[in-house]
C-alpha cells in the first residue's frame, strides 16, 4: 500500500469518516477512556495521525498538538477543537522540534510506508521523561473486521499493514525505546449494556482471554544511558528496633554526592528513640535527622519522612536490616544509570538464611508477585520487599495523584508500587540477599496482615485493571 493511496482515500472520505466515527462512537470512546487513564490530565501531548482530533481532545492536555498528512482531516479537527493545535505534517519526514510529555500513535502504524523511520523521528519530540503510547489492532481480529466491513457495520479502509504486539516492541527497541508495559483491551466492541461492561470491564482483563482482545496498547520510554550523580536520603522507619539503629549508620557505604539519614520512630517501647538520639550524637560527621511519626503504621512513617527529605533520591531501608545496608549502592546505580525509575528489591532469588522468611510468608510473597505482575503489566517478583528507591521528583508526582487510590495502605509498599505504575514509571528489580534478624522480632502478622493485603490488592485491581 502506497501513502498516496491513503492520502487519496482521506481526501475522498474525510467527511464520511466523521459520520462513521459517530456511528462507531463506542469503540472510539473506549480508546479515549484507556488513553485518558494512561495520560495524566494537564500533560503536553502530541498525537500522530490525529484525524479529526477527538482522541487528543479527550486526554485533556495542557498543550495539545495533532499532526496528520491528510489536509481534510486537519481542517475538520481545527473546526471542532479550536483550543488545540493541528498541522498537516508527515511523521516520516517531519520537521517538528518541540518536545512533549506524551506522544500518541493510535491506529496509525499500519498506514505508514516506513514505520521504523516514523519511530526514529518521534525521538526528536522526546525529553527524558516522555512516554510514547501506541494502540494497534490485534491481527487475530482481521477476519472479523472484514466481516464488519462487508456488513457495512464498519467503514471499509484501504489495505493496511498489520503489526503484531511483538512487531511493535521490535520497532521500539530498534530505536532505543524501552517497553514499560503492554495492555490488551476491548473484547466486545459493540455498545450493548451489561454485556460490554462484563466483557470489556472484567473479562478482557483476565489472563489468556485478554489475548483475544481487539486492541493492543503499548507504553514505552526513550532509553538513554546515564551516569548521573545525585544526593540521597535514606529513610529508616523503626519501631522497637533499638539494637539495629547504629548498624544502619555504620554499615551503609558512602555513595552519592551526599547522604542524609532520616530515622523516623513509631511509638516504640524498647528505647528506640533514645538510641536514635545517642547514635546521632555519636556520628556528628553523618547528616542524621530524627523524627517521630504523628500517625500509625510504616506507610505513614515513610510518607512523613519522604516529605522531610531533601535528597534527589529517596531510599527506604527497613530497620530490621534483613536487607543489608551494603546492598543500597545497587539501588543507587540502577537509578543513576537509568535502568529503571522505581527500583524494587527482590529477595526471592538467592537462598535465604534459615529463619529469614517463614514458609507461608514465602508463598504469600510469590502469590503477590504473580498477581502484581498481572495488575501492573510489568514483571515483579517480590512486591513486599521493603527496600525501594526512586527519584524525589517522581515521588512528588505519585503524591500529587494519590487521591486516585486513596490512603488505603498502612504498609506503604502497595501505595508506592501502584502509584508508580499509574504514572507509567519503569519498575526494575534489584536482586538482593535476605537475612535473619539480629535483633528483635518480626512485627508482621501472617494472617491478619495477609488478609489486609488481599483486600488492598483487589481494591486496586478495580481501579487499575478492570476499567
Amino acid at each position: 500500500m502506497r501513502k498516496n493511496d491513503i492520502l487519496e482515500f482521506y481526501r475522498r472520505t474525510a467527511r464520511q469518516r466523521e459520520r462513521w466515527n459517530r456511528r462507531n462512537r463506542y469503540y472510539h470512546r473506549l480508546i479515549e477512556k484507556y488513553c485518558s487513564f494512561i495520560i495524566p490530565q494537564g500533560s503536553r501531548v502530541l498525537e500522530i495521525g490525529c484525524g479529526s482530533g477527538d482522541l487528543l481532545n479527550a486526554v485533556k492536555p495542557s498543550y495539545g498538538v495533532g499532526i496528520d498528512f491528510a489536509p481534510e482531516a486537519i481542517e475538520i479537527a481545527k473546526q471542532k477543537y479550536a483550543h488545540l493545535h493541528f498541522y498537516v505534517d508527515d511523521i516520516e519526514n517531519t520537521k517538528l522540534t518541540e518536545t512533549f510529555d506524551y506522544i500518541i500513535i493510535s491506529d496509525t502504524l499500519g498506514c505508514l510506508w516506513d514505520a521504523q523511520a516514523a519511530i526514529h523521528n518521534v525521538r526528536r519530540c522526546c525529553h527524558s521523561q516522555t512516554r510514547i503510547v501506541i494502540s494497534q489492532y490485534n491481527f487475530l481480529w482481521e477476519p472479523a473486521v472484514k466481516i464488519l466491513e462487508f456488513l457495512r457495520l464498519k467503514q471499509k479502509l484501504p489495505n493496511a499493514s498489520w503489526f503484531s504486539n511483538q512487531d511493535v516492541i521490535n520497532l521500539l527497541e530498534l530505536e532505543d525505546f524501552q517497553i514499560i508495559k503492554t495492555e490488551r483491551k476491548i473484547l466486545f466492541p459493540l455498545n450493548i449494556p451489561l454485556l460490554n461492561t462484563f466483557f470489556n470491564g472484567f473479562t478482557a482483563s483476565l489472563p489468556i482471554l485478554n489475548r483475544l482482545c481487539l486492541v493492543n496498547l503499548t507504553v514505552a520510554r526513550l532509553l538513554s544511558e546515564k551516569n548521573a550523580q545525585a544526593s540521597v536520603s535514606i529513610i529508616v522507619p523503626a519501631r522497637n528496633e533499638r539494637g539495629n539503629i547504629e548498624n544502619a549508620v555504620k554499615r551503609t557505604p558512602v555513595f552519592g554526592t551526599s547522604q542524609e539519614f532520616i530515622f523516623i520512630e513509631g511509638n516504640s517501647s524498647d528505647g528506640t528513640w533514645e538510641e536514635m538520639e545517642r547514635v546521632k550524637a555519636a556520628y556528628p560527621e553523618k547528616n542524621i535527622k530524627l523524627m517521630q511519626q504523628t500517625g500509625r503504621g510504616k506507610g505513614n512513617a515513610v510518607r512523613e519522612a519522604f516529605d522531610a527529605a531533601t535528597g534527589d533520591i529517596l531510599m527506604i531501608l527497613d530497620a530490621d536490616l534483613t536487607v543489608a545496608p551494603e546492598e543500597l549502592p545497587k539501588f543507587y546505580d540502577a537509578l543513576c544509570r537509568n535502568k529503571g525509575e522505581f527500583i524494587n528489591g527482590c529477595r526471592l532469588v538467592y537462598p535465604m538464611d534459615k529463619n529469614a522468611m517463614r514458609f507461608l510468608n514465602l508463598l504469600g510473597n510469590k502469590f503477590f508477585g504473580l498477581f502484581f505482575s498481572y495488575l501492573l503489566s510489568q514483571p515483579l517478583k517480590d512486591t513486599l520487599c521493603g527496600t525501594k528507591a526512586l527519584f524525589r521528583k517522581d515521588y512528588a508526582t505519585i503524591k500529587a495523584n494519590r487521591a486516585y487510590f486513596g490512603d488505603f495502605d498502612p504498609f506503604g509498599d502497595f501505595d508506592l508500587l501502584f502509584g508508580a505504575a499509574k504514572q507509567n514509571l519503569k519498575l526494575t528489580e534489584v536482586i538482593i540477599r535476605y537475612r535473619d534478624r539480629e535483633y528483635g522480632t518480626t512485627q508482621i502478622s501472617r494472617f491478619k496482615h495477609g488478609i489486609l493485603l488481599f483486600k488492598m490488592s483487589f481494591f486496586a485491581a478495580r481501579k487499575i485493571k478492570f476499567i
